[in-house]
């Protein structure tokens, strides 16, 4: 299948999915690639897309799946358009930073084993470090820094992005 007729045979409710695997010449051995890019258009990998990205591909659906799961930077659940990691390294746990994570959540109406708010507006995430240790404790809203966090800080940051005044000044 090439050209239009595999763009028609694929369907047309997957045009955006279509035009990915297009540039990546229906490859393969380009999937992280594909996954990459498919992720960043809808901010998680639908099930139903896997299973379309297989089909297109000439591949089993579990190896799609297989890849999907095997790398951390990928995510099966739908995820916020800001994403907040919430730093737990080592001088950010000792400045607080689980105090930090407690507000993010209670302030997002997270209850326990929620990560994204129901409007899809945030996803919450700890990680290992940001490399922010100067600034304990840290996060990052998307590509943003933001130090020596307390209630207060934390509150203004998050009604930014709520406002849809987001970044601008970070650290």
């Amino acid at each position: 299948m090439e050209g239009v007729s595999q763009e028609v045979a694929l369907g047309r409710s997957f045009e955006k999915v279509n035009a990915i695997l297009k540039k990546h010449a229906y490859n393969p051995s380009n999937l992280v690639g594909i996954l990459q890019e498919v992720q960043e258009e809808y901010r998680y990998l639908p099930e139903e897309i896997l299973t379309y990205i297989a089909t297109a591909l000439g591949v089993s659906p579990a190896y799609v799946y297989g890849v999907a799961t095997f790398y951390a930077q990928f995510s099966l659940k739908p995820k916020g358009k800001n994403i907040i990691r919430v730093c737990d390294g080592t001088a950010c746990h000792v400045k607080g930073s689980s105090a930090v994570l407690k507000y993010v959540r209670e302030y997002l109406g997270l209850r326990e084993g929620e990560e994204t708010t129901p409007d899809l507006l945030f996803t919450v995430e700890t990680v290992a470090c940001i490399g922010a240790c100067a600034l304990a404790p840290a996060m990052m809203v998307n590509d943003d820094v933001y130090g020596l966090l307390d209630e207060e800080k934390v509150k203004e940051i998050l009604e930014r992005y709520e406002e849809g005044r987001e970044g601008a000044d970070g650290v």
